[in-house]
């Protein structure tokens, strides 16, 4: 179900926080250049990075951590994408992930020009492969962070959505993402060095001397729960967590909804060991560890926007595998993971 984005306003301003980050840049690249957009505009409220200058762009400089600085970038805005966010940063991750919505929130509820408010939000909120789960989980399942400050923040973030919406009735959408691959991003996650993208870390559960022996010959892990068997984790490949959100942007349908936005299918490890094992002739590694299979289940984004997810297992081994960085473009890890 594609909604209309032209049968709004005829103009709109969509605030995007964490615009120069992994999901900003992307969806922004998305919106300008899909036609049924062009009424929008973009607004980022950028801290330290900056995006290119582009006509329909335009930049406000300052903290989300700030009120007076959120103050000015809400001016005149009639949607929020809300991906600013904070990891395991005890110091300041409050500051930044509640008091940061709350501002943005507030200034929302008290506008005369705000239509829609879209987070981006995280299976951290539901405890992501921390704790054994006996049935597929579904946007209905009690939030159950895992120990951290990143995984707090997730559950606190979209509790505060939820309560503004019953409240005010703000007009608002949580999309729950996993782990958001790019790039060369899928590959870096399996890497036995300290180029490891994200955890586990792996050469810190083999030791030094494994894990140099392991990395000179490619080989990857097979992560094994505590029962042996091989972990099912869930992913989602940044191309389609934009679609989802560009879908959703301006649909009646996802008015106060929750939706996990995750490929089909929890990649599984032993099977992922398999295929690279016989498409890159990789050696493998079984590695015991505390996580348990969980499975995200999407059917909620599928039935309401229409939304389908381009990529599954083969397809990000792929995209990983054959990825070619240019001399000018060196590897950035935009969190931990």
């Amino acid at each position: 179900m594609t909604p209309d984005p032209g049968s709004s306003a005829a103009s709109a301003l969509i605030l995007v926080t964490g615009a120069t980050g992994k999901v900003g840049r992307p969806f922004i690249d998305r919106l300008l250049a899909d036609a049924r957009y062009d009424r929008f505009r973009v607004r980022a409220l950028c801290h330290n990075r900056k995006l290119p200058p582009h006509p329909r762009i335009e930049s406000v400089h300052g903290s989300i951590q700030n009120r007076a600085d959120v103050g000015r970038a809400m001016e005149g805005v009639t949607h929020v994408l809300h991906l600013a966010t904070s990891k395991e940063t005890p110091d300041e991750v409050m500051d930044v992930a509640v008091k940061g919505m709350f501002w943005l929130l507030e200034e929302c509820r008290a506008s005369e020009t705000f239509r829609q408010f879209l987070l981006v939000g995280g299976d951290a909120a539901v405890g992501h492969f921390y704790y054994p789960r006996s049935a597929p989980v579904v946007e209905s399942q009690p939030h159950s962070a895992y120990p951290g400050c990143y995984a707090l923040s997730k559950v606190l973030e979209e509790v505060m959505l939820q309560q503004y919406q019953i409240q005010y009735g703000l007009n608002s959408c949580c999309l729950r993402a996993p782990w958001i691959m790019e790039k060369d991003d899928f590959r870096y996650t399996l890497s036995f060095g300290d180029d490891v993208f994200g955890g586990p870390r792996w050469h810190e559960l083999v030791g030094e001397s494994k894990a140099r022996e392991y990395a000179a010959s490619s080989a990857v892990p097979v992560m094994l729960d505590p029962e042996g068997r091989p972990v099912k984790r869930n992913f989602v490949h940044v191309d389609d967590l934009v679609e989802a959100l560009l879908l959703a942007l301006d649909a009646p349908q996802a008015r106060h909804q929750l939706m996990n936005v995750c490929m089909d299918e929890p990649i599984d490890y032993g099977v992922l060991g398999a295929h690279l094992a016989r498409t890159r002739g990789v050696p493998l590694v079984p590695l015991r560890t505390p996580y348990y299979s969980t499975w995200l289940d999407n059917t909620k984004a599928k039935f309401l926007l229409g939304w389908r997810p381009l990529y599954d297992m083969v397809r990000l081994v792929e995209a990983a595998w054959t990825y070619q960085r240019s001399t000018n473009e060196p590897r950035v890890v935009w969190y931990p993971g």
